[in-house]
């Protein structure tokens, strides 16, 4: 079976504990019957027997060695239940920390399109309650299942041994136990596959919510979001109420066969007791162990149940697991190569999913060249630079740089030489200092303030309580979009990379503080290629080259000077501007 190769394969380093826990088991569990025994032999000698009374005087010491048989019994069996149950406990957890960082390690590792098709809160649902499901099942419903089953046996050996007929009468009573859960756990599965994915729904909602509260409030709309949660919250609550009903519907059957051991063991062991068949403490044994059969029946119920959510759980785990990312680096590159910084598209189209996103796109960026891109919202800039580092994999043509195809770089490598500044700018909760030194933890104090500077953002940094060292929120809350976007050019040009992408970086800075910016980027230092994405003309303006795109396709190329004349795209874009800043400078002249 799939699921238990699976169990046995990350059970590496654990697997001798656990197999001792599954051994302790076994002897703890088969050890209920030595009570029963001593119990049988106390009842038959001192208590029921014909002999009973003389041997009350005559065997005293076998009487004290019998009772302190029962005593050392049940305390061996709860010293191996505590010793079992905590080589169960360390060899699951150790497990589970084991697959989490595999899941970690294999998330960070998938592509752009991964997440593009998964929800975070379903992602967050996997590394938590489903990897926790498996590990109670390892820990719990494993040992539930073979204490049961070897208790079960254990008690069916004795009841041969003592008298096989009677133990024949209770074991009919097997069958039909056995039907009636197949049929609970051929209808219970499907129910918590829907159970498992209105749980995700739930948290992928409340994940959304928390990460928008901004957004929320800004539009008023915390009713209707409370609402959605509880419609949601309301959704997952009918799907487990629903299975809770389907084990109520079974339930009386299981009880009542359960119970009705108790029955078939009065009449039967009476009528046998009575023939002189067994002796009396025969069938107190039997009285004492027949819960070793009932309660195994009893529990096949709830083993199901708990089976079933294990599955469940198991295939969403198991879908992360042996998840590969489409796009991985074919070879193996010189480790700390720093590329020349030349880019060539050549007849580049992408396509996400059906829709064509670019069109036979080409052009040119040279070492150390400043290109700037424009074009109306959808034409594809984003996907442009997304292809550089290769977020996504081309469907015709090539990427290269510096002559090469960018699937045949190492993906580390080709990363480690590209910085960039997102559209959508994310900050962690981390000091100031941390952010801009994301990725370069070795990045001296002095060079962390000479970046800040060259990103104009110094000045508010130095303003704040702590200054460098103060704690910013989650996603830079309590930032402005402006100091936002600051902080995310501080960051990507402090790893001082060959290739520096800027998506809209400057869309939410004032004119002087994007002046300020454009000089620092003309005085980097090392050779550096920038590409700079920008709705502003003020921003494309000194670029080398600026290239329109629209629906997809190269429209416009060339320097500022050269698309003003061509009177095109560009030049209506910056008429327009240049228009609004004429009227705003008379209506406050």
């Amino acid at each position: 079976m799939f699921e238990v190769k699976w169990l046995w394969k990350n059970l590496e380093g654990n697997r001798a504990r656990y197999i001792l826990a599954l051994c302790l088991s076994v002897i703890g569990s088969s050890l209920t019957i030595a009570n029963p025994y001593l119990s049988q032999r106390i009842v038959d000698t001192f208590i029921a027997g014909d002999d009973a009374v003389q041997n009350l005087t005559g065997r005293r010491g076998l009487l004290i060695a019998l009772c302190l048989g029962m005593i050392g019994f049940s305390l061996l069996r709860t010293g191996l239940g505590y010793v079992t149950m905590m080589q169960y406990e360390r060899a699951s957890q150790n497990m589970l920390y084991n697959v989490r960082i595999f899941l970690y390690n294999k998330i960070q590792g998938q592509d752009r399109e991964y997440f593009d098709h998964n929800r975070t809160g379903d992602q967050m649902t996997r590394m938590t309650g489903d990897l926790e499901m498996v590990r109670h099942s390892l820990a719990w419903i494993v040992k539930t299942i073979i204490e049961s089953l070897a208790v079960f046996l254990a008690a069916v050996s004795y009841f041969f041994y003592i008298d096989a007929a009677l133990t024949w009468w209770l074991l009919l009573l097997a069958p039909p136990i056995f039907v009636t859960s197949y049929m609970f756990a051929r209808r219970v599965r499907p129910m918590y596959i829907g159970l498992r994915e209105r749980l995700s729904q739930l948290n992928s909602s409340t994940q959304e919510n928390i990460a928008a509260n901004r957004v929320v409030k800004a539009f008023a709309r915390e009713e209707y979001e409370i609402e959605k949660f509880r419609e949601r919250n309301a959704n997952y609550q009918q799907a487990n109420k629903a299975a809770a009903m389907v084990w109520l519907d079974y339930f009386p059957y299981l009880e009542t066969f359960a119970q009705a051991f108790n029955v078939v063991l009065m009449i039967a062991g009476g009528i046998l007791v009575m023939n002189d068949r067994i002796t009396f403490g025969e069938f107190a044994a039997f009285s004492a162990l027949i819960w070793a059969i009932s309660n195994p029946m009893r529990n096949i119920g709830m083993i199901i149940n708990d089976i079933q959510r294990f599955f469940a759980s198991l295939t969403k785990v198991v879908e992360i697991y042996y998840a590969q990312p489409k796009i991985a680096g074919e070879r193996k590159a010189d480790a700390g190569k720093r590329y020349g910084g030349s880019i060539r598209f050549d007849h580049v189209t992408f396509k996400y999913d059906s829709a064509t996103v670019l069109s036979d796109v080409s052009f040119t960026v040279h070492p150390g060249e400043t290109v700037a891109i424009m074009g109306p919202t959808g034409a594809g800039k984003t996907t442009i630079v997304n292809l550089i580092p290769r977020f996504y994999d081309v469907a015709e043509g090539r990427v290269l740089i510096d002559g090469v195809d960018v699937r045949e770089l190492d993906l580390g490598e080709l990363r480690g030489n590209v910085g960039i500044a997102t559209q959508d700018v994310l900050l962690f909760s981390d000091t100031i200092d941390g952010n801009v030194a994301f990725g370069d933890p070795e990045l001296p104090e002095d060079d962390t303030v000479r970046y800040a500077k060259l990103a104009a953002a110094d000045d508010f940094i130095r303003k704040m309580p702590e200054g460098y060292d103060t704690i910013i929120g989650e996603r830079g809350v309590g930032l402005s979009g402006g100091q936002k976007q600051r902080l995310a050019l501080a960051r990507a040009m402090a790893v001082r990379r060959p290739i520096l992408i800027l998506d809209d970086t400057t869309s939410a800075v004032d004119l002087e503080t994007e002046a300020h910016i454009q000089s620092s980027l003309n005085n980097l230092g090392a050779l550096c290629t920038k590409i700079i994405i920008a709705q502003r003309t003020s921003t494309t303006a000194a670029a080398d080259r600026i290239i329109i795109l629209d629906g997809g396709r190269v429209i416009e190329e060339g320097t500022h000077a050269e698309l003003l004349e061509r009177r095109g795209y560009y030049y209506e874009v910056f008429m327009l501007q240049n228009e609004g800043i004429e009227r705003q400078v008379a209506a406050h002249g």
